[in-house]
């Protein structure tokens, strides 16, 4: 009897493994496995066949994404016994973690080119961590969840002190390490509570698969009001903030980014944010919804914190790695506006969310660029000093870093002024007008640090000697191609935003 029960139930749960819906994911994992005998076997020529590989079998990839090459299959779309659930928004996510990563493994030629460390395993981290975030973005079941989350952090441990050369690069794979396995204890301990909380007998609608996210939320709507289910919440929250890097738990960002090269940072600071973001999305609008009354407080004042110190610390930095850091602490805080309109009704608030990290996306990816073609070896010790006399030095640099750092800033017609403009409607309509202001506010702070690091690039300090001679800086065609993408898209998002836009 337990025997037939036993196949009864394998076969139940093997029909719902729609391998084919995951086809990016496996491409990405096989597409790692086939760097790695590219470097095996490829020789003297591998330092070039490598990168050629990865970025090459990204892009395809990327197109088969655009074109919609999704495999269909019968079902009521739970798959892998509930653990995935694709949705329009993990399919937009998709391609933003495949974009971001072929832009990481584009600066990372860049870097590696200044540096003697091994290219290959750079490459198929890339691969990996960017899968585990695409399955995170589809993840329905806690199990699902941690498990995407911890390979995704435990690929970054070693990204980050990728530079073993040098001391800061180790120190902040140290930190990272430190504090991330503090953020998973938090994040785990919650989980533990819903689950433990949600298959109590004693409770109205118990349920025995509290993990799942269906499940919880039923059994939440009912005991919305319990006072260890609320805990729960609160510190899955809490581990979720960690990898956004919203206060209180941004402590980690500072050092984090300085000491890790910089593509990792631009991995960091774009793809793991976004990561996070759409987790706490999927969480708010899924098993933690029946806990507005909780979650609404706690998102709005970790919103307006966030806002404010990130902007108000960047003011003082000189290291153009901590001014990014700091400020993609405020842009987190910008986001959480979108958060907490999704938790007061209002639907817009998630695609304001996507089009708000696309625009982060481009305008983040052109300042890494150009940071990565002006760092020297030490690219962990670049100063906004650095940046002096760049419009001399070499003018379509110092372009693309204006474009780039007005878009982060939000100044009109750039495609980041956009991004903010519907966030900020967004969070008109859900009448968060105290978040509102805190955001206005941090967007006129930031203006001048942006504006501080353009200022260096364009005009010369009075200290500086008139007849120092021009240094020029060679950027190779590719990289000026790639470059100049990313500033056109930014402009040209600013004018029109396409299906993006459509809601508003």
């Amino acid at each position: 009897m337990n025997q037939q029960l036993l196949t009864s139930l394998s076969e139940q749960y093997a029909s719902t493994n729609h391998w084919a819906v995951l086809w990016p994911e496996i491409a990405l994992a096989l597409l790692a496995v086939l760097v790695l005998l590219v470097d095996l076997f490829t020789g003297k020529v591998k330092a070039l066949a490598v990168p050629l590989v990865a970025i090459v079998g990204q892009i395809a990839v990327l197109f088969a994404l655009l074109f919609k090459a999704s495999c269909e299959f019968e079902g009521s779309g739970v798959l892998f016994s509930g653990m995935i659930l694709p949705s329009n928004l993990s399919e937009v996510m998709r391609i933003f973690f495949v974009l971001a990563s072929i832009l990481v493994s584009w600066l990372g030629m860049v870097y590696l080119k200044k540096q003697y460390l091994p290219r290959m395993e750079f490459y198929c981290l890339t691969l990996l961590v960017t899968a585990a975030m695409m399955l995170l973005a589809q993840s329905a079941n806690f199990v699902m969840l941690f498990v995407a989350l911890e390979t995704v952090t435990i690929g970054f441990y070693v990204l980050v002190s990728y530079g073993r050369n040098s001391a800061f690069s180790l120190e902040g794979g140290l930190k990272y390490l430190v504090l991330g396995g503090t953020s998973t204890a938090i994040l785990l301990f919650g989980i533990v509570l819903l689950y433990g909380i949600g298959g109590n007998p004693n409770l109205p609608a118990h349920t025995t698969d509290s993990l799942n996210f269906a499940a919880l939320e039923g059994f939440l709507a009912a005991n919305a009001d319990n006072f260890i289910a609320k805990i729960g919440v609160v510190l899955v929250i809490c581990g979720i903030c960690f990898k956004i890097g919203a206060v209180p738990f941004q402590i980690w960002i500072p050092d984090v980014y300085q000491g890790a090269p910089t593509p990792v940072t631009a991995f960091l600071a774009v793809s793991s944010k976004a990561a996070g973001f759409i987790v706490l999305i999927n969480l708010v609008m899924g098993p933690f919804a029946p806990m507005k009354e909780l979650t609404v407080p706690l998102l709005s004042a970790i919103a307006v914190v966030t806002i404010l110190f990130g902007n108000l610390t960047a003011i003082g930095q000189r290291n153009v790695k901590r001014v990014i850091g700091l400020s993609g602490v405020a842009h987190a805080g910008y986001l959480l506006l979108g958060v907490v309109a999704l938790c007061k009704g209002i639907e817009l608030g998630a695609w304001a969310i996507i089009f708000y990290l696309f625009t982060y996306l481009f305008g983040s990816f052109a300042v890494f660029g150009v940071m990565a073609q002006v760092a020297g070896v030490d690219d962990e010790n670049q100063d906004v000093d650095h940046y002096i006399d760049l419009a001399r030095r070499q003018p379509f640099l110092a372009g693309v870093l204006a474009i780039g750092l007005g878009s982060l800033a939000g100044i009109p017609p750039l495609a980041g002024f956009i991004g903010k403009v519907f966030l900020f409607i967004v969070a008109f309509q859900a009448e968060l007008y105290t978040l509102l202001g805190a955001a206005i506010t941090g967007v006129v702070i930031s203006i001048y640090y942006y504006f501080g690091w353009i200022r260096e690039a364009y005009y010369k300090p009075q200290s500086w000697p008139t007849d120092k001679p021009v240094q020029p800086m060679q950027v190779c065609v590719g990289h000026k191609v790639a470059l100049a993408a990313l500033a056109i898209v930014t402009v040209l998002l600013g004018f029109y935003q396409g299906a993006f836009g459509s809601g508003f």
